[in-house]
């Protein structure tokens, strides 16, 4: 519960620059060693996502590609750039909080990270601090609404 809400926190930055508030925090040995929040809007580029930022991160401090025992938790489900990320750093497990029925890559619209023909599958566990996650999202979407009928 403390590293989602760590994540939380993350994804609370992101929602205080205008930016989708999507928080990550990638754990090794029960600490953090890297984390990350959106940044695809900010930085005008297309991979700025907090997972992708939290495991370049996590990949420098460790000095290795491979992410073999850490947790990776993240306040949103996945999109299929992120869970390939996820899987290529043999991120052995992730924990999500809110479900992305547009996107999501961890079980709502695809599930990657099981896929038998990869080589490598990551274990999900999803749901946790789940009202938490979805309501920073709705109040994000629901500002940006009221923002453009405002205009």
């Amino acid at each position: 519960m403390i590293f989602m809400q760590q994540a939380l926190v993350n994804a609370k930055k992101a929602f205080d620059i205008g930016e989708v508030p999507i928080g990550c925090v990638i754990v090794r040995d029960e600490k953090i060693i890297a984390q990350a929040f959106n940044m695809r809007n900010i930085q005008n580029n297309v991979l700025y996502h907090a997972e992708i930022l939290a495991i370049n991160q996590a990949c420098q401090k460790l000095k290795s590609w491979r992410l073999e025992n850490c947790i990776l938790y993240v306040t949103v489900e996945p999109c299929a750039m992120c869970a390939g990320a996820i899987l290529q750093s043999r991120i052995p497990k992730i924990v999500f909080g809110c479900e992305n029925k547009k996107a999501g890559c961890a079980g709502s619209v695809l599930n990657i990270l099981n896929e038998k023909k990869f080589n490598h599958q990551t274990q999900i566990i999803s749901g946790i601090m789940k009202d938490e996650c979805s309501k920073i999202m709705s109040e994000f979407f629901k500002s940006l609404r009221n923002h453009k009928n405002q205009e």
